[in-house]
């Protein structure tokens, strides 16, 4: 039995050259992070138990402590310590006054009306012992009142037992109860699965199991429950395979190496920690933040130079998360970058595809496997010319759509295929001969529909404004030598198409750099408008899909704006790199940071850019103190001569200082402080989930 009862990805990722269905390798198996061979388990059963309390969104919950959400007034250390020694002192003095009858003999009134005259003389024991509990009695007394003044309890907080404790490292952890320790798979033995319980149990022990595989067999058992698959296939299958169970098509358990810290208990992905900056919340100062398909879900956009860390930073955190999501059969991934861009080893997917590269195993689909022409031609147009469209958020590329209608409707009518890029070029260019075997065809065929079409197509040839010619001059871009051998449409092949979305599967497709600039933004159009149907007409939305696009330059389309918008409703979220919003449309940059939930901005980035920034994230009411200094005039000869001192001892005249506290609107974070105030390897983080909780802009220390 399959992780969801998956079917082989390579019906979805044939290989170029070979017959459809070839298989997928399965990468090398490593061992989960801090776990080695034989280590009896427990560094897993630690990372299982280890406790994850709810937090507000991006917050890293492995082993989480939740702090207050106001912080506390916190006196400073020298304050402290100078406070109590000065309360000790007084107590001491005001002790010796009384006890040598400086102040008075009142304070032993109380003593000489509770004692009988009989206990005065000769002294008895039990006189002795009542009079010297009274004077320890009152000594108490002034010790509490001195200890509250000089702030003795937080002393000891700070510098006694309770700090020593949490200092010291903790001791090993009890085994919870057996119905509450995770290890031993509860929810299995409440349906009865007693034997797959006890095996998964034994394996965990022994060190047989890692974090993936445990989030892989939960995924089953959510199955199980959801009803895809019968209790007893998944209780034999567990008690027969133990944590191989429920296996991933290529039979991975594990990713080759791990570069960012993983919880695949919640799915999350540490990506740095909030800086200790007063402009942060109080609850997320100093506290490790991380990412998800909670916030990924609603899209992310990272803006910064090069070298600021999009790709090592947050990219590569995410695309090794999600393809850890894919092995448990949780998610889809598909990453799409410039060759050696740091998206991490081909042994990481499960299918990489190369465009350009002649040793590439993988094809691409042009069509993204659609068999509806409107479909394709509509997709097929965002790619060719959907940067074209008026950028404003209502353009779109609707005549490029119906240009491709008119010819991809009749071709596949006669062919049962959509043509390739050479045949759609010379359609686009009105070749007679292509246009008049297709007439011919359809002809013989009797297709009078199709036949309206073409016609139609055939009348726009050569007027003022037809698309077609910008439709032919783009797809020549990809009629290159380099691309001969991709894009194949005959059937030969299975080329793989993003309709696999509804299967785990790992993608990355590298995009041709190098003399194909333009193409690289096509494909990436391509890849993205195809991603976007794809993910909102699966059958398995329980599955989270996710598009990586490093460097989205020339991407950003009214059309893709609109469908970012569309992808929470559909469980997926897309992932966007820029260096700089000036490579977006103006019309669009408001919209595009709107249409996301979450947004980066790294360090280094430009005033302008961090104006747009500004502007999204809005205003806050703060708390503001003015201070002004007031000199103070003395009225009198001995104040004046006061005056005199002071001023010769100090320095500065005598001053009265005056503070008004008031609630100013200010921005969260202003174009300048973006731009100069965020510090190397730093970036601010807005967050949002795909249940609608916020997180406001936040400083974070990238990769710690």
């Amino acid at each position: 039995m399959s992780s969801e009862g998956m079917q082989d990805t390579g019906g979805h990722a044939g290989e170029r050259g070979l017959p459809p269905g070839g298989a997928v390798p399965p990468p090398r198996p490593a061992h989960a992070p801090g776990e080695q061979a034989g280590s009896a388990g427990g560094a897993f059963l630690t990372w299982l138990r280890t406790p994850r309390p709810a937090a507000a969104p991006g917050i890293w919950r492995f082993g989480h402590r939740p702090r207050a959400a106001q912080e506390p007034e916190r006196t400073p250390t020298r304050q402290l310590l100078s406070g109590a020694l000065i309360a000790f002192l007084v107590g001491w003095l005001v002790w010796s006054l009384l006890w040598n009858g400086y102040l008075g003999g009142w304070w032993l009134l109380p003593l000489y009306a509770m004692i009988p005259d009989s206990w005065v003389s000769p002294h008895s024991l039990a006189s002795v012992v009542v009079v010297y509990l009274y004077y320890a009695l009152f000594a108490v007394g002034i010790a509490v009142a001195v200890g509250r003044l000089g702030r003795w309890g937080e002393l000891w907080r700070r510098f006694g037992y309770p700090a020593w404790r949490s200092a010291a490292p903790a001791g090993p952890e009890r085994s919870p109860a057996p119905e509450a320790d995770p290890a031993q798979w509860p929810q299995l033995r409440e349906a009865g699965a007693v034997a797959a319980a006890e095996r998964l149990g034994a394996d965990a022990r022994a060190g047989l199991m890692r974090d993936v595989d445990h989030a892989r067999i939960a995924r089953a058992w959510q199955g199980v429950k959801r009803g895809r698959h019968t209790l007893a296939s998944f209780a034999a299958a567990v008690a027969r395979d133990g944590a191989a169970a429920c296996p991933h098509p290529s039979g991975a358990r594990d990713l080759p190496a791990r570069a960012a810290r993983h919880d695949l208990a919640t799915a999350q992905v540490r990506i740095g920690t909030a800086a200790d900056d007063e402009r942060n919340p109080y609850a997320y100062r100093g506290v490790g933040l991380a990412l998800g398909p909670d916030l990924v879900g609603t899209s992310l956009l990272a803006v910064g130079p090069p070298g600021a860390g999009k790709t090592s930073g947050v990219v590569w955190p995410l695309a090794e998360s999600l393809c850890l999501g894919a092995l448990a059969g949780r998610s889809a991934v598909v990453v799409v970058g410039a060759a050696g861009a740091g998206l991490g080893s081909p042994d990481t997917y499960d299918v990489v595809v190369r465009v350009g590269q002649p040793d590439s195993v993988h094809d691409l689909d042009l069509y993204g496997g659609s068999t509806d022409p409107d479909e394709a031609a509509a997709v097929l147009a965002e790619a060719l010319v959907g940067d074209l469209a008026d950028p404003h958020p209502g353009g779109d590329s609707r005549r490029a759509t119906t240009v491709l209608g008119q010819l991809l409707g009749p071709y596949f009518t006669v062919h049962g295929r959509f043509p390739s890029v050479p045949e759609l070029r010379q359609l686009l260019d009105g070749a007679p001969t292509a246009l008049g075997a297709l007439r011919t065809a359809l002809t013989e065929a009797g297709h009078e529909a199709m036949l309206r079409e073409l016609d139609a197509r055939e009348r726009q040839l050569g007027h003022p404004g037809d698309v077609g010619a910008v439709l032919a001059d783009r797809i020549a871009l990809l009629d290159r030598p380099a691309f001969a051998a991709f894009f194949d449409t005959s059937g030969a092949t299975r080329p793989f198409s993003l309709r696999a979305l509804d299967h785990p599967v790992r993608v990355r497709i590298d995009l041709p750099e190098r003399g194909h600039a333009d193409a690289s933004r096509i494909l990436a159009r391509l890849v993205l408008a195809q991603f976007m149907t794809s993910a909102a007409v699966r059958e398995d939305r329980s599955l989270f899909a996710c598009l990586i696009l490093d460097d989205a330059s020339g991407v950003v389309t009214p059309q893709a704006v609109r469908g970012l918008q569309r992808l929470r409703s559909a469980n997926a979220g897309a992932v966007l790199t820029l260096r700089t919003l000036d490579d977006v449309p103006r019309p669009l940059r408001g919209p595009l940071l709107g249409s996301v939930g979450c947004r980066m901005a790294l360090s280094g980035l430009t005033p302008w850019d961090g104006q747009d920034f500004a502007e999204v994230w809005g205003k806050e009411w703060t708390e503001a103190r003015d201070v002004t200094d007031r000199q103070i005039i003395a009225e009198t000869p001995a104040g004046k001569a006061l005056h005199a001192v002071r001023r010769v001892i100090t320095g500065r005249a005598p001053t009265a200082r005056a503070v008004t506290v008031r609630q100013v609107e200010r921005e969260r974070w202003s174009a300048s402080d973006l731009a100069h105030a965020v510090p190397p390897g730093h970036a601010v983080l807005s967050l949002t989930t795909v249940r609608g909780e916020h997180a406001p802009p936040l400083l974070v220390r990238l990769r710690t």
